[in-house]
Formats: C-alpha cells, sequence, structure tokens
C-alpha cells in the first residue's frame, strides 16, 4: 500500500498542468478566462456585472493565445451590440461549452492513469453482513454490561459470559486507535486534487479588488441576456429630445400595433362624384 502510495506521489509530481487546465479542474476556467479579457483590454463589465466588448475586443484581427479565453471572446462576440453575463455564456452558449469541454478532453488525455483504491461493489453483501454483526455484537456487549450492572452472574456460564463483555468494552478504546492508525497507513489522499488546489489562476490573481468583484458578480449572474429579455431605457438628457426617446424606448410589437390600429381607423376614401 506505501508503495503504491509512492507511485502515485511520483506519478502526480511529473504532471505539468496548464493554469487552464488545473482551472478547469477546479471549476473556474470560465473566470480565469474572463480575468485575462479584462486584463486584455477585451472586455469591460459594468456594475450589473454585463460585459461588454471594447474597441480591441470588436478587432477581429485581435484574439488571445490560449484557448480558453478566445472561446470566451468569441461568444462574446457572438452576442455583441447587446450585453450578456459570463455566468449565461458559461451555462447557456453552446459554442463556448462545446469549445470547453473539447479543450478539457485534450488536456486530460495527458494525465497519467492513477491507481485507485477498490470500490468494492462485487462485495455488497459480505460488507452489509459483516455491518450488520459489529451491531449485533455491540448490542450484545451492551446489553450484557447493563445486566452486570444490575445483578451479579451466577454460575459458570454467567461469569463466562460476563468476562467476555468485560474483555469486549475494554477492547473498544484500543479499536478506535487502530482503526485510526489503520486508515492513516492506507489513506492514499488526493495528490492531484491538492495540485489542482495549489494556486489560483494567475490573471485572477492579477485583478484588481474592484475587477475581481465584477467578474465574480457577472459569473454568478447565469440568467442575463439583456439582447433577450430586457430593454434598456435611457434618462433624458433635454426636453428637446423627449419625443426621439419616447420613439426610441417603444418596442417593435407596440409600433406595429398602433399602425395597425391607424389603419383600421382610417375611413375608405370615397370617389368623386360625377356630374
Amino acid at each position: 500500500m506505501r508503495g503504491s502510495a509512492a507511485r502515485t506521489l511520483r506519478l502526480v509530481a511529473a504532471v505539468e498542468l496548464e493554469p487552464y487546465h488545473m482551472a478547469l479542474l477546479r471549476q473556474e476556467a470560465t473566470e480565469a478566462a474572463a480575468a485575462e479579457l479584462v486584463l486584455g483590454g477585451y472586455l469591460r463589465i459594468d456594475e450589473e456585472g454585463a460585459a461588454f466588448l471594447t474597441e480591441q475586443g470588436r478587432d477581429p484581427a485581435r484574439a488571445p493565445a490560449h484557448p480558453m479565453p478566445a472561446a470566451l471572446l468569441e461568444a462574446v462576440r457572438r452576442h455583441d451590440p447587446e450585453p450578456v453575463s459570463i455566468g449565461w455564456i458559461g451555462w447557456c452558449d453552446d459554442g463556448y461549452l462545446e469549445r470547453r469541454g473539447a479543450y478539457r478532453s485534450e488536456r486530460d488525455a495527458l494525465l497519467p492513469e492513477l491507481p485507485r483504491m477498490p470500490h468494492g461493489t462485487g462485495n455488497q453483501l459480505p460488507a452489509c453482513c459483516s455491518c450488520v454483526g459489529i451491531v449485533l455484537v455491540m448490542f450484545f456487549w451492551v446489553l450484557a454490561s447493563a445486566l452486570l450492572v444490575t445483578g451479579r452472574p451466577h454460575g459458570l456460564r454467567e461469569w463466562a459470559c460476563a468476562v467476555v463483555a468485560a474483555l469486549g468494552l475494554s477492547a473498544l478504546p484500543p479499536a478506535e486507535k487502530a482503526g485510526r492508525v489503520v486508515r492513516e497507513r492506507t489513506e492514499r489522499g488526493d495528490p492531484l486534487g491538492d495540485l489542482v488546489r495549489s494556486e489560483p489562476h494567475p490573471a485572477f490573481v492579477a485583478l484588481d479588488e474592484e475587477q475581481r468583484m465584477l467578474v465574480l458578480r457577472s459569473i454568478g449572474d447565469r440568467h442575463t441576456w439583456r439582447g433577450a429579455d430586457t430593454v434598456v431605457h435611457e434618462e433624458a438628457g433635454d426636453e428637446a429630445d423627449e419625443d426621439d426617446e419616447w420613439l426610441d424606448d417603444k418596442v417593435w410589437w407596440e409600433d406595429a400595433y398602433e399602425y395597425r390600429a391607424t389603419d383600421e381607423d382610417e375611413p375608405e376614401a370615397t370617389p368623386p362624384s360625377s356630374g
């Protein structure tokens, strides 16, 4: 068992994980990609968590070199000019999810096959019988100890049972300690998980406090796609433009309804009378 654990540690020590692969194993790859886009000037995030492209982000000739932030930037470009939350892309954008899954499959294929403890699915019946036996033994020990307290044993058979129960009860504290020692010797731990959780993504660390808060807010919003479910109203700048802004705030189905109602209310034109 110790040799297997040492082999696992050697395999994990030889693994060279990309920062984005480590973030992906921690379920943090999307926020790391968003952080890199913010640092690179491709993206800005407002106070509500909506992501907008900058002029650099709209330039099709410019894109990050790594496939993860490049996939996220491409997803935001698909929704431009409508703002969209990073969390919505991470959960609902099929193109981004497909490229993220392809990257994970490619990187996971490079991981070594780590030895695992046997799961014991084929020995469920013996394991259940052992548990039931342990419960019964504990029950009889408790019952015997109660009888020892309430009454004195009589005869050789009762004294023998009392001695066995007393020995069993006295063996419980050493058994707990022995079980703990066995678990410590046989526990493999999670060296790969410890490696993955050892440090956050460098791009996320490089954000300042305000940028980090905005990225996390956008990641936490999984339902906002303002182009689909929200009409954005802007405040009027002056009284001269109020009529134009009223028309801009109207949605297309209101205009269509009014145009149709106007057509129905107009009287039919009467032909000019002759003579």
